[in-house]
Order: C-alpha cells, then structure tokens, then sequence
C-alpha cells in the first residue's frame, strides 16, 4: 500500500503517443447555433459557462444555425473562402519553396486559416494586432501584396524589412500588423500596452494580441490579463488552441484549468471558446469582442479550438509526438471545405467553380512568386544592402557606426 503521507509529482501526458490511434473523445462539440449570444454590456459574471462550451454556426449539414448566425453576406462569405484558399495555397507554393532552399525556414497555417481570415475582415482600418507567426491570414484578408510577402521570405533586394527578421516575421504598419516577435508571449503585453495608450489618447482605434496555447504558459501572458482586467484596455485576447506546441500537447500549457478561456476567469473578463474551423463562428465572435471594446467595456479573451494539421516549422517533424493520421480525425473538419460546403448548400457556389478558383488563385500566387524571386531568393540573386544594417536604427548616427560603416566601404 503506497504511503499516504508521499508527495507524487505530477505531468501531464497526451491522450495518444505516435503510433497509437487517435482519440479526441475528451473534446466536448455541443450543437451548431446552440450557445447563446450575450448582449455586448453582459456582466461576465453570468456568462461564465461560455469558457467550457464551444461557439458553432455551421452544423453538419452546411447550414447556418443560431443567434450568432447571419452576420455576413453571400459576397462576404466568398471572398472570405477566396481568402481562405489563397493563404493555403501561398503556404504550399512557399513550403516547396524552402524545400527547395530558395529560403531557410518557413511555417504553414494548414488547418487554421479561418481564424486569422475572418477576425481581419471584422477589424476596421488603424486597429493594431500583435500576431504571431501562424496569422498571414490577417495580411491576406486586408490586401497586402503576397509579392511583398514572398520578398520577406526570400530576404531578397526587395525585402521590406531589408532581411532583418527571420523569415515569415512580416510587420505592415499600415496594415495593422505589427512585427511578430519569436518570443510570442511579448506580443501579449505589447498589445494591451497598445491599447492603453489609444484609450489614454482617446483615439477611437482597438488591439488585437494573439498567442498559441503552448505560450500561454509563459509569465507574459498572465501579466497582460492583469493590465488588460484592471484599466479595461480596448483589446482582444486571441488564443489559438491548435492542440500542439511545437512539440508539446496543449494540456502541458493548460494545466488543470480545463480550457484556455477558462484563465480569464480570475480576472473578470469575458471568456469566449469558437470553433476556429468556423468562418462564420469566428467572424461573429470577433464583431463581438471588438465591439466590446471600442464601447470601452474593456477586453474580451477569445480561445479558438482548432488543429495544427502541418508540421510547427519547416524544422520540425510532428511524426515524433502525435500520431500521422491524427489530423484525420479532428472532429471540426477542414474550415476551406466547411465553407465550401455552406456556399454550396446556399445555391450561390459549386464544385466546378470551386475547382475553377483553386486553379485561378494558383495562377496568381505562381505569377506572385515569379516576380518575388526575379528580385531574389536566398542563394541566389539580389539581396538587402550591407549598408542597411546601419540605417534605420538611430535618429542621428552616432560616431562609431559612421566610422563602421566607413570602414565596411558602404
């Protein structure tokens, strides 16, 4: 008999190890349109239950169903999927790309492209987000030029960011993208900093921040729940629970907490789970929070459930800690096909033209990377200026870099 007085010390384990079947029995899906909407001014009080339950609109039929249904027009809805489909092919043009050593590191979005797709759409121009490196999608839906985005991944002549940052780490200003930092966690804080400062200003414009459910184990996390619930900052609080960190399952970061929503708890602020594979879940849920927000009624924490069907990296080999057909069995489906499905049922899209636009969009992403790599890739071709690493960082140049830069011949 064990001794009742020894302490036991406790680590979370997976439900499944590679090679064994998958398992996503602990994953509770209540009914399509069953969760209710709450008002915008709810006290967060009442709502706690939503943290535990999951907001759907497509049930499996591909109908909208519910109250948070019907927020988006049938154009609205295809451009979204068009979106969608861009990002995945973009993803997929440039994986090869790196596999092909035209660049030295690459991530993908496979899985996940309805969550950062339908939050940009719900966003309104000088709002900020503070991504991480799985939200291109927030780039894709607004318009940014996918040209552009291949030259940060190429680090080429016409890099933006002049080959500073590693590849896949974009920052647009001008499109409310701020640059993604590796550390993800800072992106946190950094974002409810933000948004204070556009409250204190009285400007009219809202953050975003964004992290994944591995890094919300870090410090950062809880101390902008802290500055966010005590000065009611106009921010929305995006976890992204795609089940895996890069090598660790989601319940090392959870803990005992049951769900990630379920953290803001303790601080008074709202909660919300959706389906992230959902377009239009996740759409209605953002108009939600956002609009809490700009009403200055202070932030709202939005978890959403989806998976990481790709490997984290173009470093990483997900074969060592999950299962391969685990992916298969995710019981939220494809957010492409989801859509897809809906548009079908709604009369207003096809098989032919969706297999129409898969073509017409691979044509512009090829014709896209063309021009990217006419100014370069990483072996081969233009690249940024050595002088560049000497600009840009002070006002006024102090002496020791003039004499550096002298000494460089630049």
């Amino acid at each position: 008999m064990a001794d009742a007085g020894m302490l036991r010390f406790h680590v979370p384990e997976p439900e499944v190890r590679p090679g064994g079947t998958p398992d996503f029995s602990n994953v509770t899906i209540p009914k399509a349109g069953s969760v209710p909407r709450p008002e915008i001014d709810v006290d967060p009080r009442t709502i706690r239950d939503m943290a535990f339950s999951i907001i759907r609109v497509l049930n499996r039929a591909g109908e909208a169903v519910g109250p948070w249904a019907g927020l988006l027009t049938d154009e609205e809805l295809l451009e979204g999927l068009r979106h969608m489909m861009t990002l995945r092919t973009f993803d997929a043009r440039m994986q090869m790309a790196q596999r092909q050593g035209k660049t030295s590191f690459y991530m993908q979005h496979l899985g996940e492209e309805a969550v950062s797709c339908a939050f940009r759409k719900a966003l309104q121009p000088g709002d900020m987000n503070f991504p991480t490196y799985r939200q291109a999608g927030l780039l894709i839906a607004d318009g940014y030029p996918m040209v552009t985005m291949m030259n940060q991944i190429y680090s080429n002549e016409a890099d933006p960011l002049k080959g500073r940052q590693l590849p896949i780490m974009y920052s647009s200003k001008e499109h409310g993208f701020f640059s993604i930092s590796g550390n993800l966690a800072t992106q946190y804080i950094q974002a409810v900093g933000w948004a204070m400062a556009s409250a204190i200003s009285k400007d009219s414009r809202i953050a975003a921040a964004w992290i994944g459910d591995g890094s919300t184990a870090e410090s950062d996390f809880h101390a902008a729940l802290v500055f966010a619930s005590t000065y009611k900052a106009p921010v929305v609080l995006n976890v992204v629970n795609n089940q895996w960190a890069i090598s660790t399952f989601q319940g090392i970061a959870r803990g005992g907490s049951g769900t990630f929503a379920a953290r803001g708890l303790g601080f008074g602020i709202p909660s919300l789970r959706v389906d992230g594979n959902d377009y239009l879940a996740v759409h209605a849920v953002a108009k939600w929070a956002i609009e809490r927000a700009r009403r200055n009624l202070g932030p709202t924490l939005v978890e959403y459930v989806t998976y990481r069907v790709g490997a984290h990296s173009s470093s990483d080999d997900p074969s060592a800690y999950r299962p391969k057909a685990e992916s298969d069995a995710w019981p939220l489906g494809d957010p492409v096909i989801r859509l897809k499905n809906h548009l079908i049922h709604k009369g207003v899209w096809s098989e032919q033209r969706h297999t129409q636009a898969e073509a017409e969009i691979l044509e512009t992403v090829i014709t896209a990377q063309k021009e990217a790599e006419s100014h370069g890739t990483l072996h081969a071709g233009g690249k940024p200026s050595t002088r560049d690493m000497f600009e840009g960082v002070y006002a006024e140049m102090p002496p020791h870099l003039r004499r550096q830069r002298q000494q460089a011949g630049v």
